[in-house]
């Protein structure tokens, strides 16, 4: 009898999406504490791609958190970095962070889209959190284009949201987003950097 043939596939890893009503309400930061507090309990976490955009107060957040290697592409004579998925296979982490799951990755890597890349660690049984803005859902694209003017290029596919096993929604005040994007760099302050302030969750479980 083959050896291989009795072995169950790894179970599939479990989604948890950290969804944005707009651009820098703080699902990073969000995505971040939360990770901190696995890491804590003794999770092996991995950052496997996170853009802080320059604020000090996500880089501090991730700070004492492994960070994967990226994979480097160029194209037209410009050079890029996307998640390297190889090496996060072969680490294997129980959990890996993923930011901005829409992306359009540049070409030479495995996938066209970084959600593509997702799919292929949560089917290797890796649990993945990563965020979205809700602008970037697939069916919505039309209906921002109605009312915004503006086609959002990179979206995902509804049933990531439908499939994902935790949804966790992160808004803030109107006022306090104008307020926080104003600022130079678009960075918080130590005060406003707290998930009370910049980040307001709530949670769902499928």
């Amino acid at each position: 009898m083959d050896r291989d043939q009795g072995r169950r596939p790894p179970r599939r890893g479990r989604l948890r999406i950290f969804l944005g009503a707009a651009a820098g309400v703080g699902k990073t930061y969000a995505m971040l504490g939360q990770a901190r507090d696995f890491k804590a309990a003794g999770v092996d976490v991995v950052i496997g791609y996170l853009e802080a955009h320059g604020r000090r107060a996500t880089e501090d957040r991730a700070a004492g958190i492994e960070v994967a290697p990226r994979r480097v592409a160029r194209r037209g004579g410009r050079t890029f970095t996307e998640m390297d998925v190889d090496w996060i296979l072969e680490r294997s982490p129980q959990l890996c962070l993923v930011d901005e799951l829409a992306h359009t990755n540049h070409p030479g890597g495995r996938n066209a889209k970084r959600w593509q890349d997702v799919e292929e660690l949560l089917e290797a049984g890796i649990d993945v959190d990563t965020t979205v803005n809700i602008q970037h859902l697939e069916s919505l694209n039309d209906k921002i284009y109605e009312i915004t003017g503006v086609r959002v290029r990179e979206t995902f596919p509804d049933r990531l949201l439908h499939q994902a096993d935790s949804v966790v929604v992160v808004d803030m005040p109107p006022e306090a987003l104008r307020e926080r994007t104003a600022r130079a760099g678009g960075s918080c302050s130590a005060s406003r950097s707290s998930p009370t302030c910049c980040a307001r969750p709530t949670a769902w479980t499928s």
